[in-house]
This record gives structure tokens, C-alpha cells and sequence, in this order.
């Protein structure tokens, strides 16, 4: 999916226009109308003390919450809901099925539970957003306060960015189907003894190259110097632009070496030359199965050779 990131000619286009979903108010601190990732360095003032005591022993489906103090408010949590949380930072919107799904391995009442928890105390914001294509669906993510405990766990690695906020209804879509995006490709990662997996959207991504970019100055307009910008980044310049994934995944490999791999969520609205950009910068083409027929015949109208990876 295309989304501006701006004027900037150097950059693949993509749209992250002001239009936002605002949260009702769920806590003491308003939430702000729209943010970007903050990243997962803790917050000043912001460290989480666990309290020692403990509910009563119950079953591991359910497991027993832990009271939190941060800045001195109180929260109440089960190791299962911090990891939510940390789902929903990693990709800013996520659909409740798809929560239930992958992170719960279909448990819905567990879910569910922890969910109503988290919405509860203010840490998660769930809407049930329109889409101009299919059914509105309903979709979670982090609170400014979730941002805040979150990040105050230290359970999250230092270099993985963690986001809060809806941006727009489109927007919010094409984030929680980047969520079933990279479960298709994290369970292949994590079959040939991948692991340590690490989560970089493309606004991340973005931020870097383009920092880089404006520091060329004048010589920006330099094919040359534009491909070692690319190539800094683990990216390639296709026709004086640098296309930039969705979503990239980086993780160890079983011989322990570092390795990434980058993937594109495509809809039937991609055109010949968008696609072929897409695959000539070597992304992995994921796509719905209502989508992929008219994918591959803009692909063979365009001599592109590249496998349509199923959502």
C-alpha cells in the first residue's frame, strides 16, 4: 500500500496525512489527536515497580496479575497482558480477531479478558473503525499511558520502536493487516531457526533514510550518492527513488548471523510501474486473496517475475 511520507522526491510516496480517529478520554491524561512511535527507551520518571504481592494461585490459562506503580499511578497486570501491549506498540493497529489469533493461539475468552483489562485502565484504545472495501473492523492500540507503562516495563528491546495512536481509518487498516503480514513471514523466519525477531515499520525507515538524504544537501540530486544512501539502509535505488518496504524484519539466523528481509502488502490498486518498483527492490509481495488474480496479471502485463505471497 502506498502512503506519503511527505513532498520528499527521493523517497517512495506514501500518505500519513493529519486526518485522525480521536480516542475517547479513558484516563487522567489526554490522549493526543495523533503520534508517531516514540521507540522503546524508557520515559524519565517513568520506571515500573513491581509490588510483591500476588492474587491467588489460579489456572495458566488465567495467570495472576501483578500490581505496577508508574508515576504514581497503579496497574494491574498479567505477564500475558504486557505482551499485548508490546504486540500493539510493535505495529500501532491491530484487528481483535487477529490479536486472538496469533497472539492467544484463538483463545478468545483469554483474550478478550486481558483486552477489557487493558481498555479498563486506560493503557488500550479499541474502535470499530469503517473501511471503504470490506466490513468495519474492530481495531486496538496502545494509549499515550500504555505508551508510558509499556516502555516503563523495560520488557521491550531497546531498539524496537514502539508507536500509540489511530491515525486515519485507511491508515489504521493497512497497519493491523501488516500484523497478519508479518505472521505469515515470521513463521517461516522461526521454522529455519530464525529467532530474536525485530519489528521496523516503514515511518521508521522513512525517518532514516530521509535524515540521510537531507544531509547531502544539494548533492541529493546525485544518483551516486542516493545509492549509498539506499545501500546504508539495506535498501536499493529503482529508477532515482528508494522504495521503501512496509514492513522490514530483522532477526538472527540459527548460524547466529544478522539477516533481514523486507515485505510488501500490495492491493489491486497497485499499477504496473508502483508493483514493478516493488519487485525490482527486491520486497516480498504479500496480497489478499481477493487481490492477487489482478496482481499477477498487472505483473505478467509488465514482464515482472516475482512470487504473490498469500495473506
Amino acid at each position: 500500500m502506498s502512503r506519503s511520507h511527505g513532498p520528499d522526491a527521493f523517497l517512495d510516496p506514501r500518505d500519513t496525512s493529519a486526518e485522525v480517529i480521536r480516542e475517547p478520554r479513558q484516563s487522567d491524561h489526554p490522549e493526543p489527536s495523533r503520534e508517531q512511535g516514540q521507540g522503546s527507551e524508557p520515559q524519565e520518571d517513568g520506571r515500573l515497580t513491581p509490588s510483591r504481592a500476588s492474587e491467588p494461585t489460579q489456572p495458566r490459562s488465567a495467570e495472576p496479575r501483578e500490581t505496577f506503580l508508574v508515576r504514581g499511578k497503579t496497574y494491574r497486570l498479567r505477564p500475558s497482558e504486557i505482551r499485548t501491549l508490546t504486540e500493539l506498540g510493535k505495529f500501532r493497529a491491530v484487528a481483535s480477531k487477529d490479536l486472538q489469533e496469533f497472539a492467544y493461539d484463538g483463545d478468545k475468552d483469554r483474550a478478550k479478558a486481558d483486552v477489557q483489562n487493558l481498555v479498563r485502565q486506560g493503557l488500550v484504545a479499541e474502535k470499530r473503525i469503517p473501511h471503504s472495501d470490506i466490513s468495519p473492523r474492530r481495531l486496538l492500540t496502545l494509549t499515550r499511558q500504555g505508551h508510558l507503562v509499556l516502555t516503563s516495563t523495560k520488557d521491550v528491546r531497546t531498539n524496537q520502536a514502539i508507536h500509540y495512536g489511530f491515525t486515519k481509518p485507511r491508515e489504521a487498516h493497512h497497519d493491523a493487516d501488516i500484523y497478519r503480514m508479518y505472521y505469515s513471514a515470521a513463521s517461516k523466519i522461526e521454522q529455519q531457526g530464525g529467532r530474536n525477531l525485530r519489528v521496523i515499520l516503514d515511518y521508521e525507515l522513512k525517518k532514516r533514510v530521509y535524515r540521510d538524504l537531507v544531509k547531502l544537501g544539494p548533492q541529493r540530486e546525485s544518483a551516486a550518492k542516493k545509492k549509498e544512501v539506499a545501500e546504508r539502509h539495506g535498501l536499493q535505488l529503482v529508477r532515482g527513488k528508494i522504495p521503501l518496504p512496509d514492513l522490514r524484519i530483522e532477526y538472527e539466523t540459527q548460524e547466529g548471523e544478522m539477516a533481514r528481509i523486507d515485505l510488501e502488502l500490495a492491493t489491486e490498486h497497485y499499477r504496473g510501474r508502483t508493483l514493478a518498483e516493488k519487485v525490482r527492490a527486491g520486497f516480498s509481495i504479500y496480497a489478499h486473496a481477493q487481490d492477487a488474480t489482478g496482481l499477477r496479471r498487472v505483473m505478467d502485463q509488465n514482464e515482472l517475475t516475482a512470487e504473490i505471497l498469500s495473506l
